[in-house]
Order: structure tokens, then sequence, then C-alpha cells
């Protein structure tokens, strides 16, 4: 179960499906899509780190829209290729690793109380880790053969999770404990992002369960054309 019904995800690419089309009219290139929602996020994590909170949050659901244009734009398109999903896959990290990055800097120098910044720092590291690892189970499950979706809080959640109430909410109130509700949105991330690292590896030990061991990849030589040359040698 996500915490968007998938009816509600397949409506939003509907929609935005004319917008996809249209640039594929135009000519455009997924890969560029995807540099320019890096662009986006990685602004979203500067918005943060400079305590611009509800500016990072637009950006960052800004950024989601960028996430959906770029695969509608290759599939539609025909346009999907292997360095199209790689890079696509590679700068999605880069763009979280921006945002936590950010969120982190604005705990450690913003105006959170001091009794509350190693909690708030060591809930944004939590976030960012178990973020990491929810793509990563996905991908090595993948890998080796077993389709890996499953868990409550995947990319399109989490950005949602984060971006809506930074959007809506701010840091928090201005006087007292500014920066507290902040604290609260990164924690409910790090929690729920944990439990998908969970569900995932569940889904796959179920699925793996008496399922034959996947063929040892085999080691390559210190350097390319040593085994040539070492049998050209005997």
């Amino acid at each position: 179960m996500n915490v968007i019904p998938q009816r509600v995800k397949d409506g939003f690419v509907k929609l935005i499906s004319p917008l996809a089309r249209l640039l594929i009219k135009a000519g455009v290139d997924p890969n560029a899509i995807t540099t320019v929602g890096t662009l986006v996020v990685i602004g979203s994590g500067v918005a943060f780190g400079t305590g611009a909170i509800r500016l990072g949050g637009l950006l960052l659901l800004i950024s989601g829209i960028f996430d959906l244009l770029d695969g509608q734009v290759a599939r539609l398109g025909g346009k999907m290729t292997t360095f199209g999903a790689f890079y696509d896959s590679t700068l999605d990290r880069v763009g979280e690793g921006a945002v936590f990055a950010g969120l982190i800097f604005y705990f450690l120098t913003g105006p959170l109380p001091a009794d509350m910044k190693p909690r708030a720092i060591a809930a944004g590291l939590v976030a960012l880790v178990a973020s990491l690892l929810v793509s990563y189970t996905r991908a090595r499950a993948e890998a080796l053969g077993v389709e890996n979706k499953v868990g409550i809080a995947p990319r399109a959640e989490r950005i949602l999770l984060l971006g809506v109430p930074a959007l809506v909410l701010g840091a928090g109130p201005g006087r007292g404990r500014p920066g507290v509700v902040l604290f609260w949105i990164v924690v409910v991330l790090a929690l729920v992002s944990a439990i998908t690292v969970f569900q995932r590896v569940v889904h796959v030990a179920q699925v793996a369960r008496g399922a034959p061991p996947p063929s040892p990849i085999p080691k390559r030589e210190t350097l390319p054309g040593m085994a040539a040359a070492r049998r050209k040698g005997h």
C-alpha cells in the first residue's frame, strides 16, 4: 500500500500528458528535462539551506513534475534508452542528496532551538540514508530479476510528504521554537522511508525463498587485457 493511491498517480500522469506530447513535438530530449529537473531540485536544497523553506517546498514539488515529464517524453516519444534510465536514476540521487544536505545545513545553522539540533541533524541523516536505500533496494532487486515497487513511500510520496508541508507551513512558528515543524516533517519522512526499506527487503526475501541463487559475476582481471597477455606468454 502506498501513501498516494495509484489512481491518483495515474490521473496526474494523464493531466501532464498534453505537455509531454508538446515537448515531443518540439524535439526536446528527455535527458535535457532530467537535467533541468535536477537543477530545480538542487535549487530546492539551496533554498532549504538558506532558510527559504516555502520556496524549497515549491521547487521540490516542481521538480517532481519534471521527474514525471522526462519519463513520459521518453516513453511516448520512443526515446527510452539504457543511458537515459541510468542518467535519470543517478541524477535523482544527486537531487535527494542536495535536498537533505540543505535541510541538515538549516538545522545546523538556523534558528532551531539548540537542544533540538542534534536530534534534527540525526533525523536528516537517517532520512537521507533511508531515502537512498529505498531506491537501492528496488534497483538491486530488479537487477536480480525481482520486481520491487512495494512500500508506503516511494519517490513520489517522499516528494509530496516533504514538499507540501514545507510549502504550506514553512519552518513553523516564527516565535518560540522556530524550525520545530520542519524537524517533525523530516522525522516523519525518515520514518516512512525506513519502513519502505524494510518492506522491500521483506518482499525480496519472500519472493526469493526457494529461488535458485543468481549466477556469479565473473571477476575481471586487475588490468584490461591482462588475461590475453598471460595466454600469449604461455
